[in-house]
């Protein structure tokens, strides 16, 4: 994706009113994305979703404006989950769905990821058929033709219903007490009526939003609000989900944390003991070693993709298996729905504990997780590190050291301009010498 001028791994995103991230940009970008998905002889509509963020409201007025003057029909669905507008664009039969996030970061940042029909994350060629749209000048289509704006009033409840079918009708959360962090994000009116509607004592925190707070000490990147609240309240788990609702984390009882893989391995093994689970699992390059190599102690099959829920599918796709994700709390669970969905893969972590009449604690036992350190080296713009002589010297120099007890991964981030270094293995204070010695090369390069 080097040669893309605004998409990262997730959409585009950056600073609001910092190009691109600014009204004339999304102006143009919805007539742009209007035209690529415009389709001859047929009626064609955009559904538009968003998080909490207070800007949303001005990026959500100049996509609608680009999608009607390209001729597109314009269906607002207000604040909804990232993975709600992929179910709704589905049920619509719309041409596409826009959504205006930027998922865990704060609320001066903030971005757009698409849909496609089949609600998926769109593929490369499309995205790349946007930009060169977004390289012609607007030209406004004849006024009999302007898309036509409307609101669809009943969004939240149908995605309640959507997110409990996902789960079989006996399938129930009575007597556990949950504690549900919504990040005073997009799950703030949502994942409540969820749990509660499946049995569950539903205690909820973050859920309160502003337009400024969004992810802001709460939510799947900052823990410690829900592990005091999980002690408070004696309950059996929390639930953490992202800004705008594709991600999960949780918490045990016992305030351990439980990321991604870990839930990845839970589902996995679960499904593999009852004989339902189909193929392999498909992790990213970030996915932790433990993994690899728990999945591989039970035969289960494991492949890694590129960092980004999107390639994870892809994978998917092409293996004809359902289960994947990333220790971020991106899981992607195909026979439920068509990308990371929080609330629904945090329905399947507990279906598994449900069925298995274990607890979490006991679920995780066949997994350990190796010491992975991550540095992230803010850049002026983003580079591929391991285009340059020096840093790559100092990879294999790392690899070297390592052997066959761990692992190193340098790459550009998607989404900010940063190069994130990792370093994985048996021995952390090995791995940490070692990520903070080639965090120190690609700090001295990128000048």
């Amino acid at each position: 994706m080097s040669d893309r001028k605004y998409f990262g791994t997730d959409g585009i995103r950056g600073r609001v009113g910092e190009a691109p991230i600014t009204p004339e940009f999304m102006l143009h970008l919805g007539w742009a994305a209007g035209q690529a998905f415009k389709r001859d002889g047929q009626r064609n509509s955009v559904l538009i979703g968003k998080d909490t963020r207070l800007s949303g409201y001005m990026f959500e007025s100049a996509l609608e404006a680009g999608l009607a003057a390209a001729g597109v029909d314009v269906k607002l669905l207000g604040p909804m989950p990232t993975p709600a507008i992929a179910y709704l664009t589905r049920t619509f039969r719309a041409s596409a769905g826009i959504v205006i996030s930027a998922s865990h970061n704060p609320h001066h940042d903030n971005g757009i990821k698409f849909f496609s029909a089949a609600g998926t994350k769109l593929d490369d060629a499309l995205e790349a058929e946007i930009e060169r749209w977004l390289d012609q000048p607007i030209r406004v289509c004849e006024s009999s033709e302007l898309g036509k704006a409307s609101r669809i009033d009943d969004a939240p409840g149908r995605y309640v219903e959507f997110c409990k079918s996902t789960v079989p009708n006996e399938f129930t959360l009575e007597g556990m007490t949950i504690v549900l962090d919504c990040a005073h994000g997009a799950t703030y009116h949502v994942a409540p009526k969820v749990f509660r509607e499946l049995g569950a004592k539903v205690h909820v925190i973050g859920a309160d939003p502003d337009g400024l707070n969004i992810n802001l000490n709460v939510g799947s990147t900052h823990l410690e609000a829900l592990k005091e609240a999980v002690a408070a309240r004696k309950a059996d788990l929390g639930i953490a989900f992202d800004g705008d609702g594709d991600r999960v984390l949780m918490v045990d009882r016992d305030g351990s944390e439980i990321d991604g893989d870990e839930l990845l391995y839970i589902i996995a093994s679960q499904r593999q003991s009852a004989g339902t689970l189909k193929g392999g699992v498909v992790g990213t390059l970030m996915t932790n070693l433990g993994v690899e190599l728990a999945l591989r102690d039970r035969d289960i099959p494991f492949e890694r993709a590129k960092v980004g829920d999107r390639y994870v599918m892809e994978r998917l796709v092409e293996r004809g298996w359902v289960l994947g994700g990333e220790g971020s709390g991106h899981l992607v669970i195909r026979d439920c729905t068509t990308t990371g969905d929080g609330i629904v893969s945090a329905l399947q972590v507990l279906l598994a504990v449900w069925r298995s009449g274990q607890t979490m604690a006991e679920l995780r036992q066949g997994m350990t997780k190796l010491p992975q350190t991550m540095i992230n080296v803010r850049v002026v713009q983003r580079f591929d590190p391991l285009a340059r002589q020096d840093i790559r010297d100092a990879v294999a120099a790392a690899e070297k050291q390592l052997g066959t007890a761990g692992r190193v991964l340098l790459r550009a981030s998607g989404t900010e301009p940063l190069i994130r270094v990792m370093a994985e293995g048996r021995d952390a204070a090995v791995i940490r010498r070692v990520a903070a010695d080639l965090a120190a090369v690609v700090e001295a390069s990128k000048a």
